[in-house]
């Protein structure tokens, strides 16, 4: 599908699947960059809709062959095209020069800059966007392309003046002419890896193939870059045995490499003391709480400190850090019920995020609100771990399996098994069959000082506003 993009300069470029997210912020950067940006999708919606617009992109409606009747120098395809996409099907009969959304990222961004490549299963977004925060508190001006919103810059991306280029790095597949890995195409030269863990069922049919993909991207950092990575974790310690590149350790129980403890946790945040190779660096403080942000924050300390940022700059950007929406998000809080928004889905993330949840709000009531929604969560492959995963919840309410058709029938995730498992490890567990009745069951039961951790990661039918509604009615 793909074909050479042109030696002339590109000045105007068409996406196919604009309003996703990684596509979306794509077309800002490639907008602040000067080119002139439109593109196309299915659904055009609110808010990826709204911001590009107000950077004056323009946007279509649908995939239709006469979008392209302007012939563009350059049309990047989305993943969510399909060989059968009119728009892709007429780019490939006009020979249009065409690139996969990371093809495109790095030919027309990461030449000549220093890509930090933050990757793993879990943590990925968090830790890219605290790593651009820094290096921004820093004064160096990075260029930033995340896979969510920064409240500190309220967008998923920016274009710097800086050498250093903070880039999230999927494991999920390019396109459907590339079924590889988006990672494959980012060139680090500073990477991170946070975790590896057996994920995107869909696309991998083992744990054994995630570490292979990973291990291929540990690969890439060339002799001269660093790797830093999460000892705490035995896969990765299993897929970077093959590395070129220096190799830098962190974990929460590091004395090689970067170490460190949470020595206070608050409702604002955490206290975290840092060691390297074993001696004290700092003390700092961050809005941010848990043990995996404690390993989120070591692994952006570990990669400013070898691009040259002082501590006193690096505690800076910690402290200042405004988080990322969707993560540990605080919604509002009505009638004392304090609303909390995660995109958790993996067993892992859930279990994590409920911990921190559970540090950061010691002795309140904890409800956890669980959607099954992703293309692994539909799959009964988690089954058990989900069991295990909630024991930091006083109550829990699971939602149905949103479109549980697209898993494989006989491989789909049960619902009603995981509330029977939860009773059976003494949780208070229920199963609500939708939006409405969750809302209602809450407004009759939760009382003020409860926290209450909505996990999903899609929109879950407004629960948040709906729920903090009914609240202040209740009053």
């Amino acid at each position: 599908m793909t074909s050479p993009v042109p030696s002339p300069p590109i000045r105007r470029v068409y996406l196919i699947g604009i309003c996703g997210t990684g596509m979306g912020s794509l077309a800002g950067l490639l907008s602040d960059a000067g080119y002139d940006v439109r593109g196309s999708d299915q659904s055009v919606y609110p808010p990826m809709s709204t911001m590009l617009r107000d950077k004056g992109i323009r946007l279509l409606e649908g995939f239709r062959p006469e979008h392209l009747d302007d012939r563009p120098d350059l049309v990047v395809v989305g993943n969510i095209a399909t060989p059968a996409n009119p728009e892709a099907v007429t780019a490939r009969e006009r020979n249009l020069p065409c690139l996969s959304m990371p093809q495109a990222i790095r030919r027309l961004f990461l030449e000549g800059r220093h890509p930090i490549v933050v990757t793993g299963t879990h943590g990925k977004t968090t830790t890219s966007a605290l790593m651009a925060w820094v290096l921004s508190a820093a004064d160096r001006d990075p260029s930033f392309l995340v896979g969510g919103v920064l409240r500190n810059f309220n967008r998923s991306f920016g274009l710097g003046r800086g050498e250093d280029f903070v880039i999230e790095g999927d494991e999920y597949e390019t396109a459907f002419f590339d079924k590889g890995p988006k990672f494959m195409h980012y060139s680090p030269r500073s990477a991170i890896l946070t975790s590896v863990e057996y994920d995107h069922a869909e696309m991998y049919p083992d744990l054994e193939a995630v570490k292979d993909a990973f291990r291929k991207f540990v690969g890439l950092v060339p002799s001269d870059g660093r790797l830093v990575y999460c000892s705490d974790e035995a896969n990765v310690r299993e897929v970077i045995v093959s590395a070129r590149s220096t190799l830098v350790p962190y974990g929460s129980g590091e004395t090689e490499g970067w170490g460190g403890e949470i020595l206070q946790t608050r409702p604002d945040g955490m206290s975290i003391a840092v060691r390297r190779q074993g001696r004290p660096y700092g003390t700092f403080d961050m809005g941010l709480s848990g043990l995996h942000n404690l390993r989120n924050a070591l692994a952006v300390i570990a990669v400013a400190d070898g691009r040259g940022v002082p501590a006193e700059a690096i505690g800076r950007g910690l402290k200042t850090f405004g988080g990322v929406k969707r993560r540990q998000e605080i919604r509002g809080v009505a009638d004392g019920v304090l609303v909390l928004d995660d995109f958790a889905h993996h067993p892992t993330a859930v279990r994590l995020t409920l911990g921190g949840t559970k540090e950061r709000y010691p002795g309140r009531r904890l409800w956890a609100v669980f959607e099954p929604r992703t293309n692994t969560t539909r799959r009964s492959v988690f089954q058990e771990e989900y069991a295990r995963s909630f024991d930091d919840a006083d109550r829990v309410i699971v939602a149905p399996v949103d479109h549980p058709e697209r898993a494989p029938a006989g491989q789909r995730f049960s619902v009603e098994r995981l509330v029977e498992d939860l009773r059976r490890r003494g949780k208070d567990a229920m199963l609500l069959p939708g939006v409405p009745e969750i809302v209602t069951h809450l407004a009759g039961e939760a009382r003020s000082g409860d926290v209450v951790l909505v996990m999903s990661n899609g929109a879950f039918g407004g629960i948040h506003d709906a729920l903090l509604e009914t609240l202040s009615r209740r009053r």
